[in-house]
């Protein structure tokens, strides 16, 4: 055997045994695709889907500050200051009986004043609804709860209730009724009692009409509310009727009221709304028919995306209180 043979075995049986052991040779399991986040379009932007569901979430709200200045309560003058932290959880899926939404909307106080919890630092439950197709059960605020573009009007009294209601939505024609549970506030019965609140409205080109109206049956009374909005040259009027019947949860500012507005963008960020509204006999069934009116103007400016500041000073007369400056400033970052 020669060299050159010697070499060609020795290499034969190198790669034999190469083989072999390449065979054998222990080879790892590829790792499974990880499922990333899904943007979810289908009910607007924000939402994504939740992992393994065909359920899309959204997480928002806002962080506020805000400071108050004029009479308070009891004809005392001061200025307070206050925040706000607001979270909003939104769920959305398609069912064969149209979309299954559940909302909640989780809000935090801090200050020297109680908005709305009553303490301060105290977290509360806003809003917490389940809404399927046009249905909606849960706490949540009424229609009341919506009003001007400007901070002037007094256009509602209580605004959120445990409720049951339906909404038809024709596109531009919309028409909704709601059960209400109202705590019995007049000291006359320990239960609760009820409320119906109905509501419409229409929307043609540039002009919508809504009507609201409620009866409060813990008090046994009643308020209707009429409000058009019109696009007017640069910007939007708003003309709004009001009237109450007598002391009840919706709305018991007077026995009835007028108030209009005009809102305008000054420039691509600012806005200016000026806004006058007359009360006729606050007292409602009280002895006394004193009047009040009341001025003032509301400036909304967008500092940036997601960035906003609110001021408004207003100047009210009333035959029972007086003349009184009042107002806020506003800052709120949402997300």
């Amino acid at each position: 055997m020669n060299i050159k043979s010697l070499l060609i075995g020795s290499a034969a049986a190198f790669a034999a045994v190469s083989g072999a052991q390449a065979a054998d040779a222990i080879v790892a399991a590829e790792p499974e695709p990880m499922e990333y986040v899904r943007v979810c379009d289908a009910f607007g932007t924000g939402f994504f889907y939740i992992p393994g569901t065909e359920t899309c979430l959204k997480i928002g709200g806002y962080v506020r500050f805000q400071a108050d200045f004029g009479e308070k309560a009891f004809g005392q003058s001061d200025w307070e200051a206050w925040s706000r932290a607001r979270l909003e959880i939104q769920a959305k899926s398609d069912t064969e009986l149209g979309t299954l939404t559940s909302f909640t909307a989780l809000q935090i106080e801090a200050g020297n004043n109680s908005v709305t919890s009553g303490a301060s630092g105290a977290a509360y439950i806003d809003e917490a609804y389940i809404e399927l197709g046009g249905f909606r059960i849960g706490t949540f605020l009424n229609w009341w709860d919506s009003d001007m573009a400007g901070e002037t009007e007094v256009a509602s009294t209580t605004t959120r209730f445990t409720s049951a209601r339906y909404v038809y939505d024709g596109g531009t024609f919309l028409a909704g009724l709601s059960l209400d549970e109202i705590p019995d506030s007049w000291g006359t019965t320990l239960h609760n009692d009820f409320g119906v609140s109905g509501m419409v409205k229409a929307t043609l080109g540039g002009v919508t009409f809504e009507l609201l109206g409620a009866y409060d049956d813990a008090a046994e009374e009643g308020a209707v509310r009429a409000w058009l909005t019109a696009d007017v040259g640069p910007g939007k009027f708003e003309l709004m009727g009001l009237y109450a019947s007598g002391f009840n949860n919706y709305y018991d500012a007077a026995e009835w009221s007028v108030a209009v507005d005009y809102s305008f963008a000054a420039t691509e960020k600012l806005s200016i709304t000026p806004g006058f509204q007359y009360l006729s006999d606050t007292n409602l069934d009280l002895p006394g028919k004193p009047d009040q009116w009341r001025v003032g103007v509301t400036f909304d400016y967008q500092v940036v995306d997601n960035l906003k500041v609110k001021a408004t000073v207003n100047y009210r007369d009333d035959d029972l209180r007086g003349d009184a400056v009042t107002g806020f400033l506003r800052l709120d970052r949402s997300f």
